[in-house]
């Protein structure tokens, strides 16, 4: 391999770890994401009522702490799911921020919709078949549960303010698990289809469905 392309990474030993510069990688992308979903977000019904109840100052910066948490719920936990499946098969991998695409993002986010590119756990080793759709199911796994979990809380929170970051919390995560499961490279969909397409139709009919039912189930709930 060219050296250019190589990318000095923390060696696999079936445990957990984090290099520095991966801690800084993680840290521009999460802070920008943040940046981006705020903007999002800035005209929308959740931020009119955090202007509403703690002013304009107060409801910039509640955004903003509900878009890191969103952040790292949804994108930052994905990755981690291939870092550390990938690190438990004892192979290479940490998260690494793209520049461009932080721009991207950014960019975007400006013009009223969010493609988010900021970075992508980079493995290097020799997975076979099988260890490299495990590693490709575990970010959509988590997108999955997460997307549950958004479901769970807006029904347990219809009533209340919190069922906006619920809201919020539910479609994103079911939007990233249906993306990401396309069979299409270099998503991981693509990957779990060349191994098991029974467990690709599992994998993505429950993200298909929690996405079905997001969008017929959203638009009969509003706060009051």
């Amino acid at each position: 391999m060219d050296e250019t392309y190589t990318i000095d990474v923390t060696p696999g030993t079936r445990r957990s770890r984090f290099s520095r510069r991966e801690l800084g990688d993680i840290a521009a992308a999460m802070i920008v994401l943040s940046v981006a979903f705020m903007v999002l977000y800035r005209n929308g019904s959740f931020k009119a009522y955090l202007d509403m109840h703690y002013g304009s100052a107060g409801a910039w910066v509640l955004l903003f702490v509900t878009c890191v948490v969103l952040v790292f719920f949804s994108f930052l936990l994905h990755e981690f799911g291939h870092k550390f499946t990938a690190q438990r098969y004892g192979m290479r991998s940490e998260f690494r921020m793209f520049p461009i695409g932080l721009v991207i993002t950014l960019v975007s986010s400006m013009i009223g919709f969010l493609f988010a590119a900021p970075g992508a756990v980079v493995i290097e080793g020799y997975p076979n078949k099988e260890e490299n759709a495990k590693i490709s199911i575990a970010g959509p796994a988590v997108n999955i549960v997460l997307a549950a979990i958004g479901i769970l809380g807006c029904l347990a929170f219809n009533h209340s303010p919190m069922v906006f970051v619920f809201l919020m919390l539910a479609s994103l995560n079911a939007f990233l698990a249906v993306f990401n499961l396309l069979p299409i490279p270099p998503l991981d969909g693509s990957k779990i289809w060349g191994w098991s397409i029974p467990a690709y139709a599992v994998v993505i009919g429950i993200a298909v469905l929690e996405l079905v039912y997001l969008y017929q189930w959203m638009p009969d709930l509003y706060w009051a």
